[in-house]
């Protein structure tokens, strides 16, 4: 999907719900500062969509929406990492609608940020290589960093297996 695809998928979210993004949360402290258009194919009102995951009634449509302006096929948007701290603060937050929903998108962004094996051919070429894709490693980092908000999602929520994934991505295990 282009940019000029995500941004119109963007306006008819707020069409659909022009009151979605404004909800506020101490999570989302500073997402309006980040310079989202800075990142390729990144639109600009990412914050919208944030906020909007706070709205009971939005909430899901806000997760579709911002799932499809930071992921590909086979890639995730260079501009995960920055997005990454905001989703794992809300998802700590039980009053967060679409709670397991969440922590399912955050499980698809552990998975997504494992370390591709240069030697092997076909992962490369369907994934490209970590070099081409620096945002692998740095959200990893970010998963390390909030370690501590990871050792607190509910095992209840997600799969098993979900959650294994997330406490092995802040390397709680």
């Amino acid at each position: 999907m282009d940019l000029a695809a995500k941004d119109a998928a963007i306006a008819a979210f707020l069409h659909e719900y022009p009151r979605a993004a404004e909800a506020g949360h101490p999570a989302l402290q500073g997402c309006e500062e980040v310079r989202w258009s800075e990142f390729p194919d990144c639109p600009a009102a990412i914050p919208v969509l944030l906020h909007a995951l706070l709205d009971q009634a939005a909430a899901a449509e806000a997760q579709r929406v911002l799932v499809n302006a930071l992921f590909g096929i086979a890639e995730m948007n260079a501009a995960m990492p920055e997005v990454l701290p905001f989703l794992l603060r809300l998802a700590a937050d039980p009053q967060v609608p679409q709670r397991s929903r969440l922590l399912d998108r955050l499980v698809s962004v552990a998975e997504r940020s494992e370390p591709v094996e240069a030697d092997n051919e076909a992962m490369v070429q369907w994934f490209g290589s970590d070099s081409d894709h620096p945002e692998r490693e740095q959200c990893r980092a970010v998963f390390a960093q909030y370690a501590s908000v990871v050792a607190t999602l509910p095992e209840g929520l997600i799969s098993a297996a979900g959650h294994a994934k997330l406490q092995q991505a802040a390397g709680l295990v």
